[in-house]
């Protein structure tokens, strides 16, 4: 029996559809098996959400093991007009400030979780990078002896392209970048990677990168030392006999300090093992004194240690939130929870990593350069400090900003949350910077109700309040 060429033609058509649509499917089904399998029922605490949540791994590098832990909250109320934004934050331990929990220690084994910020408005995206820090692992030791600022960019671009093929529904979003402290070199450094990707990946793998908004960060190591100095002076922190030996015996245009400069550096340095110098006014913890000591006689390229300190919340400030924290998450009950730890690392979950510090090699004393490139390419860009902040002093950031050279647009004015200054805040071509009054290292924990203003208004584009 003979068949026409169109009846073979609809018939191959069909085979073709046929398998098509067959593929489609297991694609669809795939990552929807994979959400599945990261989403989060509950972790020990908790009290109830309406809001979906997942954690899990993702694996960047097969060959060597190399898999990184994110924690995602999906936004709590739906869009009206367009999606709600993909905010990616580069540090897990600011979910207990600026995502939906914050924990506290209310007896020798028992915590509680309180939910907070259950109207956000943005999916937030918590990262655990480099491997090494917290539950991101890496089965390759010699990984962890090259560790850089360069690896960290490639493994977190690596991540996101993973982590949009898991949840293909996001891909469209706009899509937000943000981090404090060392996040100053991660975050411009990935949103360059991502620049630099989307013109060459395919429409599957582009990501819809529209800025990036970084809190107390280091960026430029000769603006952050004079900052730093020039900050602890200004506050009574240091005599002038101190100040005055900085300054005299260091050049902080070099990235190596002589032996004199050391040792004026050594007496400045003194004054962290008696304070919280991440947070001027507030107590240190004395449940473990041990902890309290902290001395970070390294400055950058290397990164910054901290061992003490604690969180703020709004039934009062517990100076010993991080000692909490580090307990919570090494809870296997938790740990079962949020799907981490699955391979029995051999070391605690923790707020900071020496290994990764102590083996940290590739770091450029500036950013300065990758922030006007992103700048230059229109892509929003937003700082912030908290001004009780002596580490990465607001006097630091101000400095680097004035090192760009850019044009001021809005000059320096108050901004308001509700009846009060919040902070004070300035425009310039292409770059805002806002202070945070009030606010330590990281502003989120010490001000989070100021914090959810500033990042609405980061994501809507719009201007603080100039009035009450």
């Amino acid at each position: 029996m003979a068949f026409s060429p169109l009846v073979l033609y609809c018939v191959l058509y069909l085979f073709v559809f046929f398998f098509v649509c067959i593929e489609s499917r297991v694609l669809e089904e795939e990552p929807l098996a994979q959400q599945e399998a990261d989403l989060v029922e509950g972790i020990p605490g908790q009290p109830p959400v309406t809001f979906r949540q997942y954690a899990g791994y993702v694996t960047i590098d097969e060959s060597h093991g190399k898999a990184l832990f994110y924690w995602f909250f999906e936004a709590t109320q739906r869009p009206q007009e367009k999606p709600d934004p993909v905010v990616l934050l580069l540090a897990m331990e600011k979910h207990l400030n600026l995502g939906h929990f914050y924990c506290r220690r209310e007896g020798p084994r028992s915590y509680t979780t309180t939910t907070r910020g259950t109207k956000a408005k943005a999916n937030l995206l918590f990262l655990e990078t480099p491997v090494g820090v917290g539950f991101s692992y890496t089965n390759t030791s010699s990984d962890i002896e090259m560790l850089g600022d360069d690896v960290t960019a490639i493994d977190s671009y690596a991540f996101l392209i993973k982590w949009f093929g898991r949840f293909p529904q996001y891909k469209s979003h706009e899509f937000f970048i943000s981090g404090e402290s060392y996040a100053g070199h991660y975050v411009p450094q990935l949103a360059e990677a991502i620049f630099e990707g989307n013109k060459e990946t395919s429409k599957e793998n582009y990501i819809n990168l529209k800025g990036f908004i970084i809190g107390n960060p280091w960026i430029d190591l000769e603006m952050d030392r004079n900052g730093m100095i020039d900050y602890a002076w200004g506050h009574a922190i240091i005599s002038d006999q101190t100040y005055q030996d900085v300054k005299n015996n260091c050049d902080f245009t070099n990235v190596s300090l002589t032996e004199k400069c050391q040792e004026a550096l050594d007496v400045y340095y003194s004054v962290y093992n008696i304070i919280d110098m991440y947070s001027l006014y507030t107590p240190i913890c004395t449940k473990n004194p041990s902890a309290t000591s902290h001395s970070p006689k390294h400055m950058l390229p290397k990164l910054p240690s901290r061992k003490d300190g604690g969180t703020r919340i709004h039934r009062g400030y517990d100076p010993c939130g991080t000692d909490s924290a580090e307990e919570y998450f090494n809870r296997p009950d938790v740990q079962k929870a949020l799907h981490a730890n699955v391979t029995y690392i051999p070391y605690p979950w923790t707020i900071c990593s020496d290994p990764v510090y102590q083996n940290w090699t590739a770091a450029p004393s500036s950013v300065l350069p990758v922030i006007k490139k992103l700048i230059d390419t229109g892509i929003r860009v937003w700082f912030y400090s908290g001004d009780t902040d002596a580490n990465v002093p607001v006097t630091s950031t101000r400095y680097s900003i004035n090192k760009l050279g850019l044009k001021m647009i809005e000059d320096w004015a108050p901004w308001y949350n509700d009846k009060e200054v919040g902070g004070w805040t300035i425009g310039y071509e292409g770059l805002k910077f806002v202070t945070v009054r009030g606010a330590g290292h990281e502003v989120p924990t010490f001000a989070p109700k100021r914090s959810r203003q500033l990042i609405k208004h980061f994501l809507a584009n719009q201007k603080l309040p100039s009035r009450p």
